[in-house]
């Protein structure tokens, strides 16, 4: 790249950025990618293309604004658009980038065709068969996430036929894009969703829908018909919603009474209005951190040379991987780390939890233990570390200690000044005894 062209597009960048920021006081200019397949070519593997655009946000039709900017020059026309967005759906913090941040929200904006749904739960919706004329316009399904995933939001639009002037319709969003509960908690997987009151399509009823995917796997949670009021079966148990809260505020939250290890993965909200449908995915990671058990304990006692086994088990964590070591700290307070030892296949329980251990040979001689020192196992898991602990005694060793050297001296020292004070007192003794003979014979 030349020095001009490099000094033509930092000059592009700080007139974009300077733009958008100036566009709007409350609520942000979404950068976004227009993403649609290529006219001509279906099939599983079609080709799409991507467009950069711009979504300018207003909660106002009337403030005509936002439309009296001319947009970057690396964005074509025809991919700007000025949003009417009533419930500020768009305007929330996550949205909004730091000023100079290198990070941005996730967008992407989508053409969507509307259609009757096609499951029981939904088929209510759209049971007149009829195509209303409101349907007869341009629509747009629109994805968001926000910064460091506080916030996942997905939007679909209504403009009329060749405007970019398009309303938000129907908003659906959580606060949980990620989710992490310890085993046998509560847990609230958060959905909420808005719809435009101006819109015919308020008081035809909806429809909402939880369904969960793992590694390639699914099954439907709960599924509710609020037109006739009506659940679903499912052979799910132990969820619930909130109905009162879903009829009057839009509070479509699932809510998991006692969190288990089979809960883990991604959840899709999806709510359904007469021809019309947006959901979201949130992350559910259950975790247990592992129990820690050492046998046996106490160790026996040991002499030099001489080698005990001790085992650390590991037991009833979630996810699966885990880091296992030995840890030493001697009789001089040094620590040393002894390896991981013989370690053991994981073990699953009935709960779905596992369990691994591992075997470590002290052998006083070999490992160089002295007199014996604290033993610690150590476990590194995504829950959290975990030590358990044991003491390990060495006697009969040959070779004293420096604190036993000290000790020893001081023993001896003690011991010749109580020699000493006793000769000088069995001297001073007989010498007395002496004079005392010696004037009696005078």
């Amino acid at each position: 790249m030349t020095d001009n062209a490099m000094i033509n597009e930092i000059l592009l960048i700080t007139l974009t950025s300077a733009f958008i920021r100036a566009s709007s006081d409350n609520c942000p200019v979404m950068e976004c990618w227009f993403v649609q397949e290529k006219p001509g070519r279906g099939g599983f593997s079609a080709p799409v293309t991507q467009e950069k655009s711009l979504m300018y946000i207003r909660t106002n039709s009337d403030d005509a604004s936002i439309t009296q900017s001319s947009p970057p020059a690396d964005i074509d026309p025809s991919r700007v658009y000025y949003v009417t967005d009533p419930a500020a759906s768009f305007c929330h913090v996550p949205l909004h980038p730091p000023e100079g941040s290198v990070q941005k929200p996730q967008c992407e904006i989508n053409p969507f065709l509307p259609q009757p749904s096609m499951v029981r739960w939904a088929a209510s919706l759209t049971e007149s068969g009829q195509s209303p004329i409101h349907l007869q316009a341009d629509w747009f399904s629109v994805a968001a996430q926000g910064l460091d995933g506080q916030l996942v939001m997905s939007s679909i639009m209504r403009a009329p036929s060749g405007s970019k002037e398009p309303q938000v319709i129907l908003s659906i969003s959580s606060r949980t894009a990620a989710v992490r509960s310890r085993l046998g908690e509560q847990v609230m997987l958060d959905c909420g969703f808005w719809v435009d009151p101006s819109s015919p399509l308020t008081g035809s009823g909806f429809s909402v829908e939880w369904r969960y995917q793992f590694r390639g796997e699914g099954r439907l949670v709960l599924a509710y018909d609020g037109k006739n009021d009506w659940l679903a079966d499912t052979t799910e148990t132990g969820t619930a919603l909130d109905f009162s809260a879903l009829h009057e505020t839009g509070n479509a939250s699932l809510i998991l009474e006692e969190a288990q290890v089979r809960h883990s993965g991604t959840y899709i909200c999806t709510v359904y209005l007469p021809n019309l449908l947006a959901q979201v995915a949130l992350d559910l990671e259950v975790v247990e951190p592992p129990s820690l058990s050492i046998f046996p304990s106490p160790l026996p006692l040991i002499v030099p040379g001489q080698a005990v086994s001790v085992q650390c088990e590991a037991s009833g964590f979630v996810p699966l991987s885990l880091e296992l070591g030995w840890e030493f700290v001697g009789a001089d307070g040094q620590s040393r780390s002894l390896g991981q030892g013989s370690m053991s296949g994981h073990k699953q329980a009935s709960d779905g939890t596992y369990s691994q251990s591992s075997r470590l040979e002290l052998d006083s001689a070999r490992l160089g233990l002295g007199r014996g020192g604290e033993v610690t196992c150590v476990v590194k898991h995504t829950g959290g570390t975990r030590k358990a602990k044991v003491t390990l005694n060495v006697i009969g060793v040959s070779a004293p200690s420096i604190e036993d050297s000290m000790v020893m001296v001081a023993v001896a020292l003690g011991l010749y000044g109580l020699i000493k004070v006793f000769s000088w007192t069995f001297s001073s003794t007989v010498s007395s005894n002496g004079d005392t003979k010696d004037k009696k014979e005078k």
